[in-house]
Formats: structure tokens, sequence, C-alpha cells
């Protein structure tokens, strides 16, 4: 996630708009007695408009703090009996919030709080304060959740805890030292539930921007055999193995390098306008004598509002090539403004890597109305 509520077919932070908090409020005032509607929605509303998302996420926070009756605990119990309710995973990302702003001082009750919550509207954010306040202790109640029956709960014990997690501040004692994660990641290494192992992925992704041989060696041990553990691997090295990393190749059984060639690249049509897209088209021919695994991606140089551009490298497939065998790959890419990306006019490059090896290139020119 990213922090960007821009210019799209619609406003993310939209999805905490006054008819969303006018219906939040009656889940209260129907659940939470003594529970102050109008202070509530004074409070929840005042300067919206400009707010993103992750501010509304706040406001609704404050707005609680100041409309429930009661102590802190008292408070607690009401978000915590609200949240199934509530019908919206941002509007619950709210409640989450009210957790991290007003129950610091309360660790065992707000971790056993957001355990709960996490179904409803992840607490992956929420407990991020716990973490930078006492990681140890935070990580360690983390680490039980890892046998958690629920899904949701194991996988914010991986998510909560990413060292980079996007729309969040970075867990700087992470970032700088990744042994804390150790017991989590191993424990959830082979997880029944894709959506685990998608965070676990991630949060290996995270470290290998700074740590990747740390990553290396915590993976070597594992049972690649087990799809679950491989599937993890492959998504986890992804930045690594489009860069080539010979490591990173060997782990999902691709060749090194790429003796191979690309014929016929087309990129079509040549000039688009936003709102179209371009189609990528060419033929990947083994120039090898043995057959080969090889990992297609490619890469597109957006240009930026300052006129330069940024190379984007996405996914294309994995392939097993025999010698001199060739298949045909295709993709379309749309051109459309979305939360996290929004276009400029120019020419921008298209690259074909294989292996994480550029073997040709092209281009485009985007048109803007």
């Amino acid at each position: 996630m990213t922090d960007a509520a821009s210019t799209s077919s619609y406003n993310l932070k939209d999805l905490i708009g006054a008819t969303a908090l006018r219906s939040l409020a009656s889940v209260f005032a129907e659940s939470a007695p003594g529970f102050q509607r109008k202070r509530f929605l004074a409070v929840a509303t005042e300067g919206l408009e400009p707010l993103s998302i992750m501010q509304r996420v706040h406001r609704v926070a404050e707005a609680l703090h100041a409309a429930l009756p009661g102590s802190f605990a008292a408070k607690l119990d009401a978000v915590v009996t609200a949240a199934p309710h509530t019908g919206g995973a941002f509007v619950n990302m709210g409640l989450c919030d009210f957790v991290a702003s007003y129950g610091l001082h309360d660790p065992a009750a707000s971790l056993k709080a957001l355990k709960r919550m996490t179904a409803h509207g992840t607490a992956e954010f929420a407990i991020r304060p716990f973490l930078r306040q006492d990681l140890a202790g935070t990580l360690k109640t983390m680490t039980r959740w890892t046998t958690d029956r629920d899904e949701h709960v194991r996988r914010l014990a991986s998510e909560g805890c990413r060292p980079r997690l996007p729309w969040s501040f970075r867990l700087d004692a992470l970032v700088a030292d990744p042994a804390p994660l150790a017991a989590i990641l191993q424990a959830l290494r082979a997880d029944d539930s894709l959506y685990v192992r998608r965070s676990v992925a991630n949060n290996l992704n995270d470290i290998t921007k700074d740590h990747a041989d740390w990553v290396f060696a915590h993976v070597a041990g594992w049972d690649l055999a087990d799809e679950r553990s491989a599937w993890i691997v492959k998504h986890a090295l992804r930045s690594r193995i489009k860069q080539g990393d010979a490591r990173a190749l060997k782990l999902i059984g691709a060749s090194e390098g790429a003796l191979a060639v690309v014929e016929g690249l087309a990129i079509e049509p040549a000039r688009v306008a936003i709102g179209g897209e371009v189609e990528i088209a060419f033929e990947l021919r083994s120039t090898a004598d043995t057959t080969q695994r090889l990992v297609v991606d490619y890469a597109v140089h957006y240009v930026k509002k300052n006129g330069r551009a940024s190379p984007k490298v996405f996914k294309l497939k994995t392939v097993e090539l025999e010698a001199g065998a060739s298949t045909p790959i295709r993709i379309r890419r749309a051109l459309r403004n979305f939360t996290t990306r929004t276009h400029y006019a120019g020419t921008h490059a298209i690259e074909v890597m294989v292996n994480g090896q550029k073997l040709a290139g092209g281009a485009f020119e985007l048109l803007i109305e």
C-alpha cells in the first residue's frame, strides 16, 4: 500500500466519507451505551475533505476517543464489540488505530484487542507503534500468534512486523537487524494459507533490500520440495530474480544467465493516449544446447513529473525451453491513472529481460490530452 488518494476513477479516501461515518456512528450508538453520536460526527467530519485515507483512519480514532464514555478499558471493550459490525475494512482500520493511539500504556489488553479485530479490518498498521515501543515483547506475542487457527491472526504476525511496510513508518531496528524476525518467518514458512504466505514473502522481500545475504541464509534450510515454501521463496526473491541474482535463480530452479534471444519485438501502437493500452509481443528463442528454465520480465521506464524516466519491472512468465526451441510471448499493459501511479506524457522505453539480462528494447509515446 501507499498513501495516495490521487486521481483515479474514484478517490480511495471516500471509503471513509460522510456516509460511512454516519453508518459507523449508528453501530456505536446501538452497541455502546452513552456513546455521543453528535460529538463523534462533529469530530470525524470537521475538515474532512482534504484528508487522505490514512489521515481519515486516524480521524476515526480521534472521534471515537472523544465520543465514547468511560476509561480506556471501557472504550476498548466498546471498540472490540463493534468491530464485527461496521462492514468496512478501512473504517475498521480506524478502530484499530484507536487502540494504537490510546492504548500504548496497556499493551497486554491492546494486543489482545488487535488480535480479535484484525479479521474485520487489518491491524497491521496499528501494531507497529507497539513494536516501536517494545520490540522484543511485542514480537514475543506475535510469535505465539503464528500457531493461531485464524489465518488473519497468523498473517498479522508476519505483516505487522515488515521492516518497510507501505503506508507506515519503517521499523528502524528491524531494518538494521532482521534477526528478531527469524522465529516468525520460520514458523510460517509452509503455512497452508496463501494470504499468510504472501505476507511472509513480502516480509522477506523487504529484508532483501537491506540484508539479502541474511535472507539467503535464512531460507537455505527450507524444504523447497514443499510447494508452499517454494512459493514463498520465489515471491520473496522477486526483486533479486529481476536483477539476475545467481543465488535467487538457483533457488527457483532457473538457469544462471540466459542463452536466448528475443526476436521480432513489437510494441503497438507506437503512440497511445492515456486510458489506452500497449501490446508487447515477441518470440523467445533458446540458443543453448540443453533445456533451460528462463524467467521472463519486462520493464517500463515511466516518465515522471520532472521529465525523467524511472523503470518499473513487471513479471511475465517462467518458461522451460528445450535446446533451440522458441515460444511466443504477448502481454497487454494498461495506461490508466491509479491511486499508486500518475502517468505523464513522453517516450516510455520498454526492456525485455530474461533471467535479469536485458535482451531487447523498444519504446512507445504516451499522449496526455
